[in-house]
């Protein structure tokens, strides 16, 4: 099961950082159709990061927020994890390594205020799922003093990243290796050209009347049609992942 096979790295991450093992765990179940996604299957990949000019292993390319978005592939998943805590231990999210390393709720409002995802319902997805599995349980109290020397060990990490945040945060096109996984998610099956595609007019969707996947759509260019990301469009459906089918029905109105 995916949290008996995780939640060791999970509290390691959270004793070392503070970050409480049930929001990594539920964020790994969320953002990995709990290890079932196509990201971490061929790429290790459980939380989506993508490559920037620091990365120096290889890339899997997926449709995100733009097309072809480069991913960086680990070695194993729980390499994965442990990048999941580099990347968050900057500016950005350092007010959350204030909040005690049980206090899963206001880390996940602090996660979605801090920019983490646009979907609005981020925190509830969290915290749902942290109840539903009861991962709280993972969750581990720690002293005043041990409080204190923890803050101040990661904001000590935190402030020497600043000057080199932006070079090590800022997705790149292609990875520094030059190294590509392929495998058949990557590969582009063109429309065959006897295929003509109406695009459903913007707004014409509804709950009762959701848009049909016809042939050659991805999620990145109905989102683009629509005007919806495609982590709403996910999190609408219950994706795990951005693989779709014809005849599909895709709810994209929030």
């Amino acid at each position: 099961m995916y949290i008996d096979e995780f939640k060791g790295v999970a509290i390691e991450e959270m004793n070392k950082y503070g970050i409480p093992a049930s929001i990594t765990l539920a964020q790994g179940i969320i953002e990995s159709g709990s290890g079932n996604s196509s990201l971490a299957k061929y790429a290790n990949n459980h939380f989506g990061i993508k490559c920037t000019s620091e990365w120096k292993g290889k890339g899997y390319y997926k449709d995100d927020d733009k097309a072809n978005d480069c991913f960086r592939v680990y070695k194993d998943a729980r390499e994965s994890y442990r990048d999941h805590s580099e990347f968050l231990r900057r500016k950005r999210y350092s007010a959350l390594f204030e909040l005690d390393k049980n206090d899963y709720k206001n880390w996940a409002v602090g996660l979605k205020q801090a920019g983490y995802a646009t979907n609005p319902k981020y925190p509830d997805l969290l915290i749902n799922t942290i109840e539903k599995y009861q991962l709280y349980f993972y969750d581990l109290p720690e002293s005043e003093n041990e409080k204190l020397k923890r803050e101040d060990r990661v904001f000590s990490e935190i402030n020497a990243n600043i000057p080199q945040e932006k070079k090590k945060f800022t997705p790149v096109a292609t990875p520094p290796s030059k190294q590509v996984i392929k495998t058949p998610d990557t590969l582009k099956i063109s429309t065959p050209a006897v295929v003509i595609n109406t695009p459903d007019p913007v707004g014409s969707t509804t709950l009762e009347n959701p848009y049909t996947v016809k042939q050659g759509d991805t999620l990145y260019n109905i989102s683009k049609r629509f005007n919806i990301s495609v982590d709403d469009i996910k999190a609408l459906n219950n994706l795990a992942d951005t693989g779709i089918k014809i005849g599909q029905k895709l709810v994209l109105v929030k």
